[in-house]
C-alpha cells in the first residue's frame, strides 16, 4: 500500500530536492520533480506513452534558470509566492481526504496553479490541457499499486534523475557514441604526441592547435576508437573520454556562480570516474566565459584545479588565430597544456585519406568516386579554395557531387570530373574551373582567342599569354601572382580591353579599381582598411575583401601613375610573396591572381617621339622610357613583364570600327533590324573617328554623335518601331537611313 502521508512525504521531498540543487526559492516545480520520483506518477504516465524522464529533462530546462545561493551557503530555502499558495491549500483541504489519498489532493491542486511552469510542463507533455483531467484521474486509479512509492530508497540516486552531467547536456561520452564515426586516416605522430602527453605524470593535457578543417576533432575519435580497440597503454585502458559542450554549459548560466557552480559540479563527478578525460573544443570560448568584470573568475578558474590535480586530464582544440588572440595572454591555463601542432596535410596525405572515406560516402550517396576523382577533388580544392584547409575542403567536394547526383536521380552512377569543376566553380566564385587536357588547350590556344578581339597590339598580347603560360607551366617563382603585368601606352589603344577580353577568356572575374580615387595618402588605406580606432575599421578593406571573395580572378588598377605613391609599398608585398594582411589581420591569396596595372605615364613626351633627334621612336617607347623614371626600380623589378601598346594606325582603326558597328549590329538585331553600312559612311566614320591623340574613344564618341541618333529617332518614331532594314547612306556631308 501506498504511504498514508504521500502528501506531506511529497511536500518534504519537494524542499529537500530544492536545497540540493542550491536554490534559493521552493516554486510548485519543485513539487512536480517530487512526484517523478514516484512509482504512482511513473505508472499514471506510463498509460499516455511517457517516461518520467520526458518531465525530468523540461524541468531541468526550468531549474537550469533559477537563482542559486552561493557556494556553501546552508541557510533554508524560501517559499515563492505559488508554494506558499498551494501549501496552505492543501492544509486546508486535507482533513476532507482520506490520508491514502493526499497525494491526489496536491496534484489537483497543482493542475488548478495555471500560471505555473509546471501546468505548462505537463501540458506540454501530455499535447494539451485537455489530457490533464485524464492525468488526474489515472493517477487516482494508480495509487497504491506500488508497494514502495518512491523509486529507490537512496535519495541521492533519486536526484541523479533531475540532475545528472550527461542527460543536462554539459558533458557526453564519446565511447557511447563511435558506431558510424569515420576511421582515423594517418596523423600517427600526432596521435602518438597525444598518447605520450596523457600518459605523464604533470601537466597531463594536451591542447591540438590547427587551422579549421586540418582534422583536430577527427583525431580525438581515433584516440577514442584506440582506447575501445584496447589498443593504448595500461594507462589509458577502460578510460572514457567526454566532450564538454561550452555553449549549454553558458547558455545554462543566466545567473552569477550558477554557470561556475555546474561546471564544478560536474568536473567533480568526472575526477571521481578513474580515467576520465574531459575534451573541450574550442577551448578558447571558455576564457572569459562567466566573468562580469576583470576581477571576477571565469570559466577556466574552475578547471585549473583539476588541470593541476591530474587525476582528470583534458584535451583541447583551438586555432592558431584564436590561440594568439585568447589563450597566450593567459599564460596561468597555457602552461598546464602541452601544445602539439595539427598542420594540414599534404595533397598525397590528403589523397590518401579521402581514398579511405570514399566507401562511406559512395554507401551514402549510392554513387562511386574513381580515383582520378578524388585526385582531381584534392587538387583543385588546394588550387582553388586557397581560404580553407585540406582535407575538410576536398571532402566537401565529394559530398557535395554525391547529394547533387541523388538529387538530380542519377544514383548508382559514377562521379565526374565535370560534376566536381561544377561544384567548385559555384563554392569558389570561378567562371569555368577547366580540367586537365582542357586547361591545357584552353592556356595553349588563348594568344590566338584574345588576338581575334584585340587588333594591332600582337606583341603586348604575346606577352601577357607567355606571362600566363609560365605560371601554368610551373615555371614562374612558387608563391607570387600568376602574373603581375605593367599595360604602358597612350590612351583608347587597348589596354583596358586585353584585361577585360583575358578574365572573359580564363573564365575568372575582372576586378577593376580606378586608381583616381587613391590619390590621397589617407584614401590608400581604405584598400586595407582603416587603423584601429578610425571610422570605417570595422568595414574591412575594399581590395583584401574582394580577393578573398574572388581569389581568381584578373585585377585591374587602372591609371596606377594617378595613385599615392603609398600605393606602391602595398603592391611590393602583393608581386613578392602573393598575400596582403587587412587592418583585422586577415590575409588576403593573390597566388591566382593575373594583376594588370595600366598606365598613361609619360603621354605628354609621347608627342615630341619623333621631333628632332630621337626621330623613330615611337610614342609607346618614349612613354616606357618615361615609366622607368617615374616607378622606382624595386618596383619595376618585381613585375612580371611591362608591356608596352602601339600608337594607333590606319589599319588598327579600320578593325576597331568593323568591331565596334558589329557589336552595334548584334544589338539592334534584338528588334529586329538589320544594319546595313555604305562605304561611303564607313569612309567618312573611319576619319572623323581615327585619331591618334585619342586612340579607340573618339570612334565611340563618332559612333554615338552621328550613327546611334539616327537610329534612335527612328526605332522610337519612325519606320523601324517593327523591325525592318536599315541602310545607312552618305548625304553630301551628313548621313541618314535610306
Amino acid at each position: 500500500m501506498a504511504d498514508e502521508t504521500t502528501g506531506e512525504m511529497i511536500l518534504s521531498r519537494a524542499k529537500e530536492i530544492c536545497k540540493h540543487m542550491g536554490h534559493e526559492y521552493m516554486t510548485p516545480e519543485h513539487v512536480l520533480a517530487s512526484f517523478v520520483l514516484t512509482k504512482d506518477f511513473e505508472n499514471t504516465l506510463a498509460l499516455f506513452n511517457l517516461h518520467v524522464n520526458d518531465i525530468a529533462s523540461l524541468l531541468n530546462e526550468y531549474f537550469s534558470k533559477l537563482d542559486i545561493l552561493p557556494v556553501g551557503d546552508d541557510s533554508e530555502p524560501g517559499e515563492s509566492y505559488f508554494f506558499t499558495e498551494l501549501r496552505e491549500r492543501y492544509e486546508q483541504e486535507k482533513p476532507n481526504y482520506d490520508p491514502a489519498y493526499r497525494g491526489y489532493l496536491l496534484l489537483k491542486l497543482l493542475l488548478e496553479e495555471k500560471d505555473t511552469r509546471a501546468y505548462q510542463i505537463l501540458s506540454n507533455a501530455l499535447g494539451g490541457d485537455k489530457n490533464l483531467p485524464l492525468l488526474l484521474s489515472y493517477y487516482a486509479q494508480t495509487i497504491g499499486e506500488a508497494e514502495e512509492n518512491y523509486i529507490d530508497d537512496d535519495f541521492d540516486d533519486m536526484l541523479e534523475q533531475l540532475q545528472n552531467p550527461q542527460s543536462s547536456g554539459i558533458v557526453v561520452c564519446m565511447n557511447d557514441q563511435l558506431e558510424g564515426r569515420p576511421p582515423l586516416v594517418g596523423r600517427a605522430d600526432e596521435l602518438r604526441r597525444t598518447i605520450e602527453v596523457l600518459c605523464r605524470m604533470e601537466k597531463n593535457n594536451p591542447l591540438h592547435v590547427g587551422e579549421p578543417g586540418v582534422g583536430k576533432t577527427a583525431l580525438v575519435w581515433g584516440l577514442v576508437k584506440k582506447i575501445a580497440d584496447g589498443d593504448v597503454p595500461e594507462r589509458l585502458k577502460n578510460s572514457k573520454v567526454y566532450q564538454l559542450d561550452v555553449s549549454t554549459l553558458v547558455a545554462n548560466g543566466q545567473f552569477r556562480g550558477e554557470m561556475e557552480k555546474k561546471l564544478q559540479e560536474t568536473m567533480n563527478k568526472l575526477s571521481s570516474e578513474e580515467g576520465s578525460i574531459v575534451y573541450i573544443d574550442n577551448i578558447h570560448t571558455m576564457v572569459g566565459a562567466g566573468r562580469s568584470n576583470d576581477s571576477s573568475m571565469d570559466a577556466t578558474d574552475v578547471l585549473k584545479p583539476f588541470l593541476d590535480s591530474g587525476s582528470l586530464r583534458f584535451i583541447g582544440t583551438t586555432t592558431p588565430d584564436d590561440f594568439k588572440r585568447h589563450l597566450e595572454r593567459n599564460q596561468s591555463l597555457v602552461r598546464r597544456f602541452q601544445q602539439i601542432e595539427i598542420k594540414e596535410p599534404s595533397t598525397e596525405e590528403a589523397i590518401d585519406i579521402l581514398t579511405q572515406l570514399k566507401p562511406r560516402y559512395e554507401e551514402f550517396h549510392k554513387v562511386s568516386y574513381s580515383d582520378d576523382v578524388i585526385r582531381f577533388a584534392v587538387t583543385a580544392s588546394e588550387k582553388y579554395q586557397s581560404d580553407r584547409r585540406l582535407p575538410d575542403k576536398a571532402l566537401d567536394l565529394i559530398d557535395a557531387s554525391g547529394a547533387r547526383m541523388e538529387v538530380n536521380g542519377e544514383q548508382g552512377k559514377e562521379v565526374s570530373k565535370e560534376m566536381i569543376a561544377e561544384i567548385l566553380s559555384e563554392v569558389s566564385k570561378i567562371g569555368t574551373v577547366k580540367i586537365d587536357e582542357e586547361s591545357e588547350n584552353a592556356v595553349e590556344t588563348l594568344n590566338d582567342r584574345i588576338l581575334k578581339q584585340i587588333y594591332g597590339q600582337d606583341e603586348a598580347v604575346r606577352l601577357v599569354s607567355e606571362a600566363i603560360q609560365m605560371s601554368k607551366a610551373g615555371l614562374s617563382d612558387e608563391g607570387k601572382p600568376l602574373a603581375s603585368l605593367l599595360f604602358v601606352g597612350p590612351t583608347g589603344v587597348g589596354k583596358t580591353e586585353v584585361a577585360r577580353v583575358l578574365s572573359r577568356e580564363l573564365g575568372v572575374e575582372l576586378l577593376r579599381f580606378d586608381m583616381s580615387e587613391y590619390t590621397e595618402k589617407h584614401t590608400v588605406a581604405k584598400l586595407i582598411g582603416s587603423p584601429a580606432g578610425y571610422v570605417g575599421y570595422e568595414d574591412g578593406g575594399l581590395l583584401t575583401d574582394a580577393i578573398r571573395r574572388n581569389p581568381n580572378c584578373v585585377l585591374l588598377l587602372d591609371e596606377i601613375e594617378k595613385a599615392h605613391s603609398d600605393i606602391y609599398n602595398i603592391l611590393l608585398q602583393v608581386m613578392d610573396y602573393a598575400n596582403l594582411t587587412d587592418n583585422r589581420g586577415q590575409k588576403s591569396d593573390f597566388r591566382n591572381v593575373v594583376l594588370i596595372m595600366t598606365s598613361n605615364a609619360g603621354a605628354q613626351y609621347a608627342s615630341q617621339a619623333n621631333i628632332g633627334f630621337g626621330g623613330g621612336v615611337s610614342r609607346g617607347s618614349a612613354m616606357q622610357a618615361q615609366v622607368k623614371k617615374l616607378f622606382k626600380p624595386e618596383f619595376l623589378n618585381r613585375l612580371s613583364s611591362v608591356v608596352t601598346f602601339n600608337d594607333m594606325d590606319q589599319t588598327m582603326a579600320r578593325k576597331i570600327l568593323e568591331k565596334k558597328i558589329g557589336e552595334l549590329r548584334h544589338k539592334v538585331e534584338s528588334r529586329g533590324i538589320q544594319l546595313e553600312l555604305s562605304e561611303e559612311v564607313f569612309a567618312q566614320l573611319l576619319k572623323e573617328g581615327f585619331s591618334k591623340e585619342y586612340g579607340a574613344r573618339e570612334m565611340d564618341r563618332v559612333i554615338g554623335s552621328r550613327l546611334k541618333p539616327l537610329l534612335m529617332r527612328e526605332i522610337l518614331y519612325g519606320k523601324l518601331r517593327k523591325g525592318g532594314k536599315a541602310k545607312i547612306i552618305k548625304n553630301g556631308d551628313d548621313i541618314q537611313i535610306k
